[in-house]
């Protein structure tokens, strides 16, 4: 029997996007059906094409000014819809997509409580996932971080984010390695440089010694691969909300 493929939609088709893509379409698991985005500049050309990479995929680009998502849902049916596109994009097909019972990979940085209340709504119809940094490495960081922090809950501890240039506010991720660690905002350092995609550094100060976790995307693509990681974890998961503790747990379970 031949395994069928799991066919994803992609919202959002930024630098970020774009790498995610670029993954999905060269991974033999998975098919890129569509991607979903604001502009209609690039309507109706491939994403494989636009990308340089030989694909079988559809993997056909529209806008959401021209293509209504009810409508593409129902032309392209999909098992699972990735979204790397912006806070306010849930609300643009998070509640045709759970009426449906697709599945939804949420990689947004910042969400209110707004959105995260939604997100839990939709919840009740579907599977629903949200990471602020979908890496896998990072969120291994976090776990590796919390564990220490249990073994030596009296260390000193502080964050340092850094990001390019550009990238206004603090990380999210940091925010969330912040929280799971119990730590205040002004124990995040963050620096704007250059080019840098994005790292995060955990610093422990014991007496005598210090140990250092970090983790840096080297390119956007490690995103991409955190999706793979994702998918295939949330694939088989009933409907409800989940995040990346939910899926790593049962990894970190040691047997005695």
């Amino acid at each position: 029997m031949v395994k069928r493929k799991i066919r994803i939609g992609l919202i959002g088709f930024g630098k970020t996007g774009k790498a995610v893509a670029s993954v999905l379409l060269q991974n033999k698991d998975f098919r890129l059906d569509w991607v979903l985005r604001r502009k209609k500049n690039l309507s109706m050309r491939s994403a494989s094409e636009f990308l340089g990479i030989d694909s079988p995929d559809p993997g056909m680009i529209y806008s959401t000014e021209t293509m209504p998502v009810r409508e593409l849902l129902d032309k392209h049916p999909i098992d699972i819809i990735i979204d790397f596109s912006s806070t306010d994009g849930i609300y643009t097909y998070g509640k045709q997509a759970a009426e449906k019972g697709i599945k939804i990979i949420s990689a947004i940085s910042h969400y209110s409580d707004k959105e995260k209340r939604y997100l839990k709504m939709l919840a009740g119809q579907t599977t629903v996932f949200w990471s602020p940094n979908i890496t896998l490495g990072v969120n291994y960081l976090m776990f590796a971080s919390r564990y220490l922090k249990k073994i030596a809950p009296w260390v000193d501890i502080e964050i340092v984010e850094e990001h390019f240039k550009g990238k206004e506010g603090i990380s999210g991720t940091a925010m969330k390695i912040a929280g799971a660690l119990e730590l205040e905002q002004g124990q995040i350092n963050s620096i704007r440089v250059g080019g840098i995609v994005g790292k995060h550094e955990v610093i422990f100060g014991f007496p005598h010694q210090v140990v250092r976790i970090s983790h840096e995307s080297i390119s956007r693509e490690a995103f991409g691969n955190g999706v793979v990681f994702v998918s295939k974890n949330i694939l088989e998961k009933d409907k409800g909300y989940y995040v990346f503790e939910d899926i790593l747990a049962p990894f970190f379970a040691m047997s005695a």
